[in-house]
């Protein structure tokens, strides 16, 4: 009880963060089980749970705040999902240890594109086939969906292909490419990470590797920081969730490095 407890504090607070950043997680949650003596198939299946439980806490939160645009998180969900399958069949073309260093390579591109500075264009409708006027609220986004689609299903290649969720590209891809703001970016990442997560899940537990006893109470300490992140991400200055997303990926990808260089 004791061991839950511990592991289930730890993952409220990588629930705050990633929450506030439109980021899964989901690699730590594996992590943090496989620490606490929990077997790898199990834990790949509450990681599975806890994610999709901390996205969907959070998905609610971005919704009653206005920043969530399910439009786009359906449309580019598919292209990311579609090419996810064919990126897990390319990952036996590669070592462990080039799949490491090929995430921690994408990893380290999208936190240094996310430090750049953007400005905001003007937002006015366009016409013609490959641009999507979106109103969120009373504001209008105009996605290009010339740059947008290609760049989720790059997103979603190699995500299958590294075998995570995507949420380290999505924020980027939304922001970057999709030029949204940071807050309805995070939001919308939210949804599509917790569709892909509860995918996973149900792949997973199929497989008999679903254990209540450790999922249950620790998706409570996953919804409570889902919830709790959501709130913050909506009070936080754009420009310090942007940061923030910056340097938590650059750590993430500098471990990533280090670990497949030290790998034998």
């Amino acid at each position: 009880m004791l061991k839950i407890l511990i592991v289930g504090l730890a993952i409220f607070a990588l629930a705050a963060v990633m929450t506030m950043t439109g980021r899964g997680g989901g690699n730590f949650y594996v992590l943090l089980l496989v620490l606490a003596g929990v077997p790898m198939h199990e834990a790949a299946t509450t990681g599975q749970f806890i994610l999709f439980s901390t996205s969907a806490a959070a998905m609610l939160v971005f919704r009653k705040g206005k920043t969530l645009c399910l439009p786009l998180a359906l449309a580019l969900g598919g292209a990311t999902s579609g090419t996810a399958f064919f990126g897990g069949l390319a990952a036996d073309l590669f070592s462990g240890r080039q799949l490491k260093l090929v995430f921690a390579v994408l990893l380290a591109a999208a936190g240094a594109l996310m430090l750049l500075p953007l400005e905001e264009k003007p937002r006015e409708p366009k016409s013609g086939l490959g641009y999507w006027n979106l109103r969120v609220g009373r504001d209008l986004y105009v996605v290009n969906l010339w740059m947008a689609l290609p760049l989720a299903a790059a997103a979603g290649f190699f995500s299958g292909m590294v075998g995570v969720s995507g949420g380290s590209f999505l924020a980027p891809l939304m922001v970057l490419g999709c030029r949204l703001p940071m807050r309805l970016a995070v939001g919308t990442a939210s949804a599509m990470v917790a569709a892909t997560a509860f995918a996973g899940f149900l792949g997973h537990a199929l497989q008999g590797n679903f254990n209540p006893s450790w999922a249950a109470p620790l998706a409570v300490f996953a919804v409570a920081g889902g919830a709790l992140g959501g709130k913050l991400a909506l009070k936080a200055r754009p420009a310090s969730l942007k940061t923030l997303f910056a340097l938590t990926t650059l750590i993430a990808a500098g471990l990533m490095l280090l670990n497949a260089l030290s790998a034998k």
